[in-house]
Parts: C-alpha cells; sequence; structure tokens
C-alpha cells in the first residue's frame, strides 16, 4: 500500500535514534542523510533525528568557536537541499543577532521551512544549556499535509504547563520531541511516565527520539518511543542501539493552524495503518546497566581513535569486570590484560587472573614488579630511616604498576582502562597516580555490590569470570594478610551510607535516622570529603547513576564544611 492509499488520520513518523559524535559536522550531516534516504523509501511522512544531532551532543565550549557555528549553519543548509519528498526535522545550533539557540530546523523540499527554539534550558546536574543558549520565544506549528504538528527539544517536554500545552491550544495533534537524553538506572520508566501523562493531558500524540551512544563521561541509551493522545505506547525502539523506529500514528481530523507553515502538499486520503510496531521490552537494571557500560566505553575508545585497551589483572572482581566489558564491548582480540605480581601477590591471584584471560580468550602478560619494588625502597631507605613501613610503601607498589600500564601506552598506542568503582573512589581507597592513572574509567559510577551483580549477571550469559574471583573476600594484597574491610565498612554498609550522602545530600543526622552508627557515619563522611583532590585528578568514567562523579557532582576542593 502506498501513501495515496493511507487515511488523511493517520501520520506514518520515522524516529531516528542515531549515534552521533560532538564535533563531526560532515560525519554526523552523513548518518542523517542516509536515514532520510531509508526514511523515504518507507513512505515516511516526518522523519526526526535528536537534540544537536548535527554538532553532537553535549558540544560544550566548542559554542565558543564562531567558526564552529559558521560551519554548522553552512551544514544544515547543506543538507536541507537534499531532503525531498517529505519533511524532516533535525537538532542544530542557530544563530540569531549575536545569540545562539539550541534549534530543530523542520526542512522539505530542499529548505528549512521554519525552525523551533528550544524554550526551557536545564542547569543542573550535567546539563549547562544556559551557558551557552538564549531560551526560545514562539511555539510555531507546522502543516505537512493533513498532519498539524510542533516540535519540542528535550526540557520542553518535561513540564505539564509548558510548550506542549502551548503547541496544542494552537491545533497541534502531534508533537515531535527530540532529545539527547542521558542514561541513568530508571529513567525509561521517568521519560515514559511523563510523556504519557502530557499526551493525555494535551490530547496530543507525541513522538519521543532519542540519542543512542557514548560521549565522553555520558551514555545515550535511545529507546525511543511514540505514544497516542490516550497515553498508550504505539512503537518503542531499543536500547544502546541505532535504529530507524517507524510507527503510523493516528490523528484526529483537525484544520491548520492558522500559524502553520505548509512543509509539505495535502496528503490524500484512503487506506489504513500499515505496521504494528513492536513496544520497548524494559530491562532488568541489570541489563540496562551493562548495555550502557559496554556502549560507553566501546565509544569513548573507538571515537578516540584507539583500538586496543590495556588492563592491570589483579585477579580481583573489579578488573576481571572491566576485562569482561572491554572484550564484549571491543572483541578479545583488542584487549591486553597485564599481571603484576609482588612480594604479597597471592597464588590464588594468579590463578585467577590467568582463568580470567583464559575464559575471555584475551592475551596476558606477566611482568613482576619486585625488582622495581626493591629499588624504589633503596633508593629511598636514606630519606626513610627511622620510619615504620605505612601506606607509602604500599602506594610504591601500585604506582609501578601504573607506570608500567603507560609505558604500555605510549609504546603501544593501548589506553589503559582503570578499574576502580564508585565505592572506592567515593572513599579514597585508591593511589593516585597508581591505579587511578590511566585514560578511562569504566566502572567509576558503579557501586562495589552492583559489581558483583554485574558480574553474575555477565556469567548467566556465558562463563566469563572465575567464580572464586567472585567469592573471595576483596583484597588490594599491598601488605601481608590485607582484605578491604581493613580500611572500610562491609560494602554492604558502606554502599548505602554513600548513597544517602552523595547522591541523596543527606546530613549527618539525617543518615543516622535511617539507623546507622554515627561513627560509622563520621568516618564514611571525612573519607569522602577529605579526597575530592584525589577525584579531581582521576580519569573520565561512564555515569549510570543519577549522580555521578565529574560533571554532576562539582564540589570544592578546599572546603572547611561539615555537616
Amino acid at each position: 500500500m502506498n501513501k495515496k492509499e493511507r487515511s488523511s488520520f493517520t501520520a506514518r513518523v520515522g524516529l531516528a535514534q542515531i549515534n552521533c559524535t560532538v564535533g563531526d559536522l560532515v560525519g554526523n550531516s552523513n548518518k542523517i542523510l542516509e536515514r532520510i534516504l531509508e526514511a523515504k523509501e518507507l513512505g515516511v511522512d516526518i522523519v526526526s533525528f535528536p537534540e544537536l544531532a548535527l554538532c553532537g551532543y553535549p558540544p560544550e565550549d566548542l559554542l565558543l568557536k564562531p567558526k564552529f557555528i559558521e560551519d554548522n549553519l553552512h551544514k544544515i543548509k547543506e543538507l536541507a537541499a537534499s531532503v525531498k519528498g517529505m519533511v524532516a526535522v533535525v537538532g542544530f545550533v542557530d544563530s540569531r543577532k549575536g545569540s545562539l539557540y539550541n534549534a530543530a530546523a523542520v526542512i522539505n523540499e530542499g529548505k528549512i521551512k521554519g525552525i523551533y527554539h528550544k524554550i526551557l534550558l536545564p542547569n543542573y546536574s550535567v546539563f549547562d544549556e544556559k551557558r551557552y543558549f538564549q531560551s526560545g520565544k514562539a511555539y510555531p506549528c507546522f502543516s505537512a499535509g493533513n498532519i498539524v504538528f510542533g516540535v519540542t527539544i528535550c526540557e520542553d517536554i518535561w513540564f505539564k504547563d509548558g510548550p506542549a500545552m502551548r503547541l496544542a491550544r494552537q491545533g497541534a495533534s502531534l508533537i515531535i520531541n527530540i532529545n539527547a537524553s542521558p542514561f541513568c538506572i530508571g529513567k525509561l520508566k521517568t521519560r515514559e511516565k511523563i510523556v504519557k501523562e502530557q499526551a493525555k493531558t494535551h490530547n496530543v500524540s507525541i513522538c519521543y527520539t532519542n540519542l543512542v551512544g557514548g560521549q565522553d563521561e555520558l551514555v545515550f541509551d535511545g529507546q525511543s518511543f511514540a505514544v497516542s493522545a490516550a497515553g498508550k505506547q504505539i512503537a518503542g525502539a531499543d536500547a544502546f542501539k541505532e535504529q530507524l523506529l517507524v510507527a503510523d500514528i493516528p490523528l484526529p481530523k483537525k484544520g491548520r493552524s492558522k500559524n502553520a507553515i505548509i512543509a509539505a502538499p495535502a496528503l490524500p486520503e484512503g487506506g489504513k495503518p500499515r505496521l504494528a510496531a513492536a513496544k520497548t521490552q524494559l530491562l532488568t537494571t541489570e541489563e540496562e546497566v551493562y548495555g550502557a557500560l559496554r556502549t560507553g566505553l566501546h565509544d569513548y575508545v573507538v571515537k578516540n581513535g584507539f583500538k586496543k585497551v590495556v588492563i592491570g589483572l589483579s585477579g580481583g572482581i573489579d578488573s576481571a569486570l572491566v576485562a569482561v566489558l572491554a572484550a564484549d564491548a571491543l572483541g578479545r582480540e583488542n584487549v591486553i590484560g597485564v599481571f603484576m605480581p609482588s612480594r604479597f601477590s597471592s597464588e590464588e591471584s594468579r590463578n585467577d587472573a590467568e582463568e580470567l584471560a583464559k575464559l575471555l580468550g584475551i592475551r596476558l602478560l606477566t611482568i613482576p614488579i619486585e625488582s622495581a619494588f626493591k629499588t624504589y625502597l633503596s633508593t629511598l631507605a636514606p630519606l626513610f630511616e627511622g620510619k615504620p613501613e605505612d601506606i607509602t610503601e604500599e602506594n610504591l607498589q601500585s604506582r609501578i604498576r601504573g607506570n608500567i600500564l603507560m609505558a604500555l601506552s605510549n609504546k603501544f598506542n593501548w589506553i589503559v582502562l582503570t578499574t576502580g568503582n564508585k565505592s572506592e573512589m567515593s572513599t579514597g581507597y585508591a593511589t593516585l597516580y597508581g591505579d587511578m592513572a590511566g585514560g578511562f574509567a569504566v566502572i567509576k559510577d558503579v557501586p562495589k555490590i552492583l559489581v558483583y551483580v554485574l558480574s553474575r549477571y555477565r556469567n548467566s550469559l556465558s562463563p566469563a569470570i572465575p567464580e572464586n574471583t567472585i567469592s573471595k573476600a576483596p583484597t588490594a594484597e599491598l601488605r601481608p594478610n590485607q582484605k578491604d574491610t581493613d580500611s572500610l565498612p562491609p560494602y554492604e554498609i558502606l554502599d548505602q551510607i554513600l548513597k544517602l550522602y552523595i547522591e541523596e545530600h543527606r546530613s549527618l543526622d539525617e543518615i543516622v535516622s535511617e539507623g546507622f552508627q554515627p561513627e560509622l557515619i563520621a568516618k564514611v563522611i571525612r573519607m569522602v570529603d577529605h579526597t575530592e583532590y584525589k577525584r579531581r585528578q582521576a580519569p573520565p568514567g561512564i555515569k549510570i547513576t543519577p549522580l555521578a562523579f565529574g560533571k554532576d557532582r562539582r564540589m570544592p576542593i578546599t572546603n572547611k564544611y561539615k555537616g
């Protein structure tokens, strides 16, 4: 059945969730054009692309470069010339009288027929849009034949009395909402709830198109979807995959808005919807977090021009999970593990590292550090005379390992993946210029207990992490018989306190009311506050929780506040 046989009460909409790269105007434009051509072959009336798809999101201080803005404007006009026989909604940066706008171009028949400027600019969490953009003031409706639609951008759809209400009152029966909404645990349920409520409240169908892929610390999960005016999901795209989701949207018969911009010739009546698109399949927490980590790792490595990664394997669970993620994301042939035993390393750890490498099929190098450690001790002996051994000697071992990994990185152009988890990063249970040295901190936002959950989840798919690695007590093996619990509370308790203090901003007294011991809470808070300087020097890592270290949390290093 072709367009001529379709009912005027139906709009065929394409939601193109694509993986863009910040600054790659040519590559992003080519990807957009490919999806436009694909959508045209499928008889799509309107195809939408993510927020700032042309330049990538977030472009950050590239927006301060006049040449970048000019090139972006040139490229959107060039792209528009290739759009024929349909309508495309494409995110880009608009410039008017010296002000910048987060914008969406409505393109048809080789021309930009209209532009929408984002009205509600987020300026919290990882977002800094008010640093760069001005808010839009207009609420234009557009007509594509019998379809009267409005365009909104990301934050615009989150408020009940926001742009969606204004557009509906102007006669829009469909809203195209384009997004660059970063992943965090449980985000999809929140998005769907808000969009469905908006659709029902304002009696409009909504197509929510989201970005997919990794960009520095952020991961975008896609999971685009379309809902009817009754708030029912019509179609949903997969998580962490590039897809063109095509959905037939039933629309009420309406005349054009007096403010409408004619974007396409009227569509003839007749026919019925032809598509029965699949609805979004909700993932378990383990599935979505593992998918986010794998996607973020792959894109960070590949988009920054690396092919191989190197990981220090200790025989412990953190380095094991990072190695598995790397093998899944990049291919086992692109992962090198390095076991660097010291005088305190156990045979158990050696066996676990070797078994992990065998299960994954990755290359394993063994580089003992004893001779280097002895040299350091000998060199420093005159200065340390009369001083007992302490954490200094422990950290020397970690820093030797960091040096070795960075030497391999320099020589072979392998990027070093660090293996510290969020529990360790929170409390400073990591060595600056040692196990914190590297290019990307894959599990930086993953609490220790979730590390165990993810490891068991991955093993449920196929054998990957040795069972002994999961079941044994965690240890840094930097002194005889060392255990993590020598320095930290049990992770089952620690992770709860850290979540309350860091992610929920609870005070000591408020955490005490949750049933934890005041002395223990005070110790944890002191560890968190006193190691801000370490975190500031840590490599970037993937955000998966509502509040991650990095863009999300910006605490002062010099800080005397206690509370």
